[in-house]
């Protein structure tokens, strides 16, 4: 069986299963206890450990993607910057939400930052509930929203003025489009930008406003910029950047493109922070359609070109999954074995009902990311609220 055929192999991805949420819930539990006991004591300290914690999880994701299906990962950064501002200092990051793995590219771009651990997010209130990747990222102070602006005001400001005083430098992420793009939801976009005198887009939703301009006034002074993030995979590229061709080994270039812009930029005025954010997203728009039509981000911009580079891939978060492969599978294999030859029917059954479990977690996982099951968010003409 050649490399090709075995990353195909539905045995490896349900090993791969066992092991992401075996060692996930297990990781959960011990965030919970220092949640509970650490945390109301020593935040700072709590802080730190779950750090660890949340690698810990997160870099099983990056490696399969760095070192099972080998994605390649284009920065488009000032080096000088890189070197002297990135992961060492909080961060506020603004990306486009276009493709199912878009998210996993600003992971990848955090793991070589050394921030991994600690990025953060806006995300919807009801993931919280969800084990290993909702769970962990409750216990590591995400911004969870109920997407009704009056609340979520109040848990933004409160939320935000929390992760500004982490000991380590931290990055939140905000998908300000709301949802990942669709054709359907391009549309009401562009419906929403002519009936308001707003520039349309070709290749992005018009951002909403409110949740970043509601951000603002906890980071000022404690958060010193905005990290101006766009995420492109080349349309003529034969593989789709989704998690089952990732799953499958299947490689990918992702072309990322990150400008430092110090917080000390973005106007003090609501309508100049709202035209600010805007202002940002046709950048990305004109980006996007001189990277489509020439292949290069600068082309046809107007944005000062910089030239891409390939980060080293850290060996770490193979060894993270290696440990936990050996940790989880040994054990879980041998149960099951146990179980299959024991002679009894009962305990067959339970065998087959945890592999099923396994293999349902997998498939609802990926599921979860793809487009077509994506957030109905966006999906509705609601003019009046469409910014919210």
């Amino acid at each position: 069986m050649n490399l090709t055929a075995l990353k195909r192999s539905r045995m490896l991805h349900l090993c791969f299963a066992m092991t992401f949420f075996t060692s996930g819930i297990i990781v959960n539990l011990i965030q919970a206890v220092f949640y509970f006991t650490l945390k109301p004591f020593n935040k700072s300290l709590y802080r730190k450990i779950n750090w660890y914690l949340c690698y810990t999880i997160y870099s099983q994701l990056v490696s399969v993607a760095e070192w099972w299906a080998n994605v390649t990962l284009k920065l488009y950064i000032d080096k000088d910057d890189w070197e002297r501002y990135y992961g060492k200092e909080h961060g506020y990051c603004i990306m486009n939400h276009s493709y199912e793995i878009d998210w996993l590219m600003g992971w990848m771009a955090c793991e070589k930052m050394k921030v991994l651990g600690n990025c953060k997010a806006y995300a919807k209130k009801v993931i919280q509930y969800m084990p290993v990747l909702g769970w962990g990222w409750k216990f590591a102070e995400f911004v969870f929203l109920e997407r009704s602006y009056d609340k979520d005001k109040t848990i933004i400001d409160r939320q935000i003025k929390e992760l500004s005083d982490h000991p380590d430098p931290m990055w939140l992420l905000l998908f300000p489009e709301g949802t990942r793009f669709t054709e359907k939801k391009h549309q009401i976009s562009l419906e929403f930008a002519r009936k308001n005198n707003l520039t349309e887009l070709k290749y992005h939703l018009l951002p909403r406003t409110k949740g970043f301009t509601a951000s603002l006034p906890s980071m000022r002074g404690k958060v010193p910029a905005i990290y101006d993030t766009l995420v492109v995979f080349s349309e003529s590229d034969p593989v789709s950047p989704t998690m089952t061709n990732m799953l499958f080994g299947r490689t990918v270039t992702a072309h990322m493109y990150i400008k430092r812009v110090p917080l000390d930029e973005v106007p003090e005025g609501v309508p100049e922070q709202e035209q600010f954010l805007r202002d940002m997203f046709l950048r990305k728009d004109k980006m996007k359609e001189s990277f489509i039509k020439s292949g290069n981000f600068f082309t046809n911009s107007g944005v000062t070109p910089v030239e891409p580079w390939i980060p080293e891939r850290r060996i770490w978060p193979a060894v993270n999954m290696v440990f936990w492969l050996f940790s989880i599978l040994v054990p879980m294999l041998y149960y099951l074995v146990t179980l299959f030859f024991s002679g009894q029917l009962l305990y067959f059954f339970i065998g087959v009902g945890l592999i099923l479990t396994f293999y349902m977690l997998l498939k609802q996982t990926i599921s979860m990311s793809e487009t077509k099951h994506g957030s109905a968010y966006g999906t509705k003409v609601n003019i009046q609220n469409k910014e919210e």
